[in-house]
């Protein structure tokens, strides 16, 4: 592995530890205020972080893709709001699956299964998966059943939810693969967090606030919370500018699905960080399903033999 490489791979590793942490902040601000008020409030404080970033780094002028001409500026926004829609769903899925009662580590590891979901959204874009990739989906599909479906055959909808937010992931992180070498990453991070303010922004209204004027003034009270401002902090800035940028930073350097395995470690960063501050617990059928699924991860992320003897 070269320099570039092995630095990407740092940073993934240390953005997965970063998110790993944010679904405890997650699970507690978005039950203080709402799933969409807590992704809308994260992603407005992402965006204004990102802003003293930029100045910086266009001062040291650290970045040759800093649009200029009114074609990059175009293709720029035109990046930033498909990858803010793609995490607009993230967010909100995964907030709305918290919510409605999937633990913080059962999230987490629901989530990571975006890996198994990026190779078959890569048929789309014509590249045909290996034969171990395959294999990984069928092994993360057994170890869903074993973490999600409950005896009766029942599922529970939030954990619905959290599965189709591991989808819009994997569509964003083939969203940053698309686009990230063709703009400027500071930029292209700061549209996506405005884009995804916005657009939760709109259920907020109608949902947290009621669409009415008590609903905002009742809204507004919930703002109170130091517990609450705690985990918006580091959902937006921490779990926000820092980590997505450092996302899209290392991913250039990186094959999607080599940086998809190493963001997918914040599954397990989730469950330690809920077993340690929130106190959650899972069954044992719980913590096998999520053993079977981070075995999945790995499997599907193994060397193609023919490509090693060439």
């Amino acid at each position: 592995m070269n320099r570039k490489k092995l630095v990407g791979a740092l940073l993934m590793l240390f953005t997965a530890v970063i998110w790993g942490g944010s679904f405890v902040a997650q699970s507690s601000g978005g039950n203080a205020i709402g799933p969409f008020s807590f992704s809308c409030l994260r992603f407005t404080i992402a965006t204004v972080a990102m802003l003293p970033v930029i100045a910086l780094l266009d001062k040291k002028n650290n970045s040759a893709m800093i649009p200029k001409s009114s074609a990059d500026k175009k293709l720029l926004f035109r990046a930033g709001i498909t990858c803010g829609v793609f995490l607009t769903g993230t967010s909100v899925f995964q907030q709305l699956g918290m919510f409605m009662g999937t633990s913080s580590g059962k999230a987490g590891f629901l989530t990571a299964c975006y890996i198994a979901f990026v190779p078959v959204i890569s048929l789309f874009f014509k590249k045909t998966p290996q034969l171990n990739v395959w294999l990984s989906v069928v092994i993360t599909l057994c170890g869903l059943y074993l973490l999600c479906v409950n005896e009766g055959f029942s599922v529970h909808l939030s954990d619905l939810l959290v599965l189709i937010c591991a989808f819009m992931c994997a569509s964003r992180i083939m969203a940053v693969d698309r686009f990230v070498n063709r703009v400027d990453t500071a930029r292209l991070a700061c549209v996506q967090f405005a884009t995804a303010a916005v657009l939760s922004g709109i259920p907020m209204f109608f949902f947290d606030m009621h669409a009415s004027a008590e609903g905002i003034t009742e809204w507004g009270k919930s703002l109170a919370s130091t517990g609450l401002w705690v985990s918006l902090l580091y959902a937006g800035v921490l779990a926000g500018a820092v980590a997505f940028t450092l996302q899209i930073v290392g991913q250039r350097d990186l094959n999607p699905t080599v940086a998809s395995l190493l963001m997918s470690l914040e599954s397990a960063f989730s469950v330690l960080a809920g077993w340690l501050i929130l106190g959650d617990r899972l069954s044992a059928r719980e913590l096998l399903g999520c053993a079977v699924i981070f075995a999945a991860l790995v499997i599907s992320q193994l060397p193609n033999r023919k490509k090693i003897k060439a």
